[in-house]
């Protein structure tokens, strides 16, 4: 069995991942590791990367705001003005660009003058999307953006446009924005905040076409338009304005909204989450899963790929230019939650497995650099697939925190071809490519190339040209561990973290690697 799964995406050749060279059957005794190969070449180079494809989304859903970021001033953990440091300087660590909030379907019931003014008078709501938790509205306008500030990440604000109007719309950015003297801008200085906060992007609405509202995009599209007649932002501030987008594949929304609003958008959203099952409604255990298990979550994961792929064709009908960007602000995993905890909270583990399929995302994100411009992983503390895990006093860096930490040199990196050849593998009844990976040039003038190798099983001896790049010298971290569902917990937080990686050697200017079965590894070459 052959298949040939490169792509020309761009006006330079990109074959991304398998040219296929055989079939393995994953689990069996083989003499020797698997072969792959191929090159990395300098020219041509394709798009800046981004550093808002590797932003966070951050929910009023569970345990994600409250006791993930938000702790009070008053709390022993320690905090800087009710903010969690621990989570803070984490966060700082890998350089979060940006951050979503406050939803999410939470966004379209969410009215901002509760959040803002003393917290002892602020109004505590009924949260009726996450299980009727309590919303205390402690933290709320003044709270995010301080949040934001010490992370040192841009703010992506998303407007209820589903249960609000556009006054109130209008009212909120000018509250946030203004630096005149009306009574908005008067009202955020008597709370404490003199200056105006820079918002770089403002969501107009959330899934119009499930929790915001159950429309048609033909109705969307006219709300959007409605709206944005009404954003009038200050001199020079104008955020970069979102429109919802459609879930999965659904390109006729797609195709219906840029149809309509194309004039007054920069740029249209796209959710779309992993289930080994492919339904969130209907899933699996985050650990304790088997080899079948591990290679459906891989394939589902895969057609972010394609749905990428089919949502860029239909902007570029519409915006040959690329004017308009594409953003995955809702993705990651979907496993049913941890045992004993509410479901309507969302909180489950976060393995190997997990760092594997960010990573895969993030080549696929990188492969699409030219469109997609932003990312934001659901969700950053305690829902999800989130990066980090709380409990009281205690914090927990997931695997997929390590893969974002791998990644970090990525940002505003300049995309180069890397073509593969590697074989599918076969893990129980399905079949699945064996490797993911992409290159790139730093803004240091390093090159970069991340290599994920999906098989659980088996290790791969790949050998990369690198001759056009006249290397050097190399260095690599790999991310990897014994078990598929290996993860870090409470008492056990180090179980899976990113060491130094020694099986990776120049031989006349070919890069020879032995990479170990489910890894990632990210090389920095000189």
């Amino acid at each position: 069995m052959r298949h040939d799964l490169s792509v020309n995406i761009r006006p330079w050749r990109y074959l991304a991942g398998m040219v296929l060279s055989g079939c393995l059957l994953a689990g069996a005794a083989l003499a020797e590791p698997f072969r792959a190969s191929g090159v990395v070449m300098a020219e041509p180079s394709g798009p800046v990367i981004s550093r808002y494809i590797f932003g966070q989304f951050s929910e009023h859903l569970g345990r994600g705001i409250y006791e993930g970021i938000w702790v009070g001033p008053d709390s022993r953990i320690p905090n800087v003005r009710g903010i969690r440091s621990d989570v803070v300087g984490a966060l700082k660590a890998i350089h979060v660009p940006v951050v979503r909030w406050p939803g999410g379907c939470f966004a379209d019931e969410y009215n901002w003058r509760d959040g803002i003014g003393p917290r002892s008078k602020r109004p505590a709501r009924k949260n009726n999307w996450w299980a009727g938790s309590p919303e205390t509205n402690a933290f709320g306008t003044h709270e995010y953006f301080d949040f934001v500030e010490q992370i040192g990440a841009d703010a992506y604000v998303s407007m209820n446009v589903g249960a609000s109007t556009p006054t109130e719309m209008r009212q909120w950015v000018e509250y946030m924005t203004s630096e005149a003297e009306d009574t908005l801008a008067q009202e955020r200085r008597r709370n404490g905040r003199d200056k105006p906060w820079p918002v770089k992007f403002i969501g107009i609405g959330n899934e119009y076409w499930g929790c915001g509202g159950k429309m048609t995009p033909q109705q969307y599209a006219r709300d959007f338009m409605r709206f944005t007649a009404f954003y009038h932002p200050q001199p020079g501030q104008a955020a970069t304005r979102v429109a919802v987008g459609a879930k999965n594949g659904l390109t006729g929304w797609t195709d219906a909204v840029m149809a309509e609003a194309l004039e007054n958008m920069d740029a249209l959203s796209v959710h779309y989450y992993t289930s080994p099952t492919g339904n969130v409604d209907v899933t699996k255990p985050a650990t304790g899963f088997d080899a079948q298990d591990w290679a459906d979550t891989f394939v589902q994961t895969l057609k972010m790929d394609e749905y990428v792929s089919a949502h860029s064709r239909v902007m570029d009908a519409h915006d040959p230019q690329k004017r308009v960007a594409l953003f995955i602000d809702e993705w990651g995993t979907w496993y049913t939650v941890e045992p004993g905890t509410d479901p309507g909270h969302l909180y489950q583990q976060n393995s190997l497995r997990d760092a594997l399929v960010a990573a895969v995302n993030f080549d696929i994100f990188i492969r699409h650099a030219d469109r997609v411009r932003m990312a934001n992983i659901a969700q950053t503390v305690n829902v999800l697939q989130s990066l980090i895990l709380t409990r009281g006093p205690q914090m927990v860096l997931t695997p997929t925190y390590y893969a974002y930490q791998m990644y970090v040199p990525f940002q505003e990196a300049t995309a180069l071809p890397l073509r593969l050849a590697a074989p599918d593998i076969k893990v129980g009844t399905t079949w699945m490519p064996s490797l993911s990976g992409v290159a790139a040039r730093a803004t240091n003038g390093d090159y970069l190339v991340a290599l994920s190798n999906l098989s659980p099983h088996d290790a791969v001896e790949m050998r990369l040209d690198l001759r056009d790049l006249h290397v050097q010298a190399i260095s690599a971290q790999i991310l990897t561990a014994d078990d598929m569902d290996a993860h870090n917990d409470f008492g056990r937080s180090d179980t899976v973290k990113p060491h130094t990686f020694d099986e990776a050697r120049l031989e006349n200017g070919y890069l020879v690697v032995m990479q170990p079965a489910k890894s990632l590894i990210v090389l920095t070459l000189k």
